[in-house]
């Protein structure tokens, strides 16, 4: 049986590429996505269990997860994010892109393996 799949943004290596590690640590085959335009493309020919995406305020992530969301192929991923920024404004935007679940870049650090589980549960 293969390992889970799970689809890697970030710009910041700082948690970024230490997240990689993590899912890969917890079983995960992880894919880095380097291109953020190409989420929902990406998402529908590799099928992930997870999207893990770094929110940096006025950047593309929530666009990319916005259009993620609102193909039927693609909208049942769940997406965990982090951002640096911890405002209202922040919040706001990425639940209105469909974030699952939105952590600070310590929370993310610190809490990892308990956020993946709790946006991974099935309501």
């Amino acid at each position: 049986m293969s390992k889970p799949l799970a689809i890697l943004y970030y710009s910041n290596l700082m948690p970024g590429g230490r997240l990689g590690n993590w899912l890969q640590d917890l079983g995960y085959r992880v894919q880095t996505l380097p291109d953020l335009p190409r989420l929902t493309e990406v998402c529908q020919r590799e099928k992930p269990l997870v999207v893990v995406a770094e929110i940096i305020p006025g950047g593309l992530a929530c666009v990319a997860i916005s259009q993620m969301r609102s193909n039927p192929d693609t909208r049942h991923i769940p997406v965990l994010a982090y951002s640096k920024a911890q405002d209202a404004a922040q919040q706001a935007e990425a639940t209105a892109a469909g974030v699952t679940l939105l952590a600070g870049n310590v929370a993310i650090v610190e809490h990892f393996p308990r956020l993946l589980e709790q946006v991974l549960q099935v309501e």
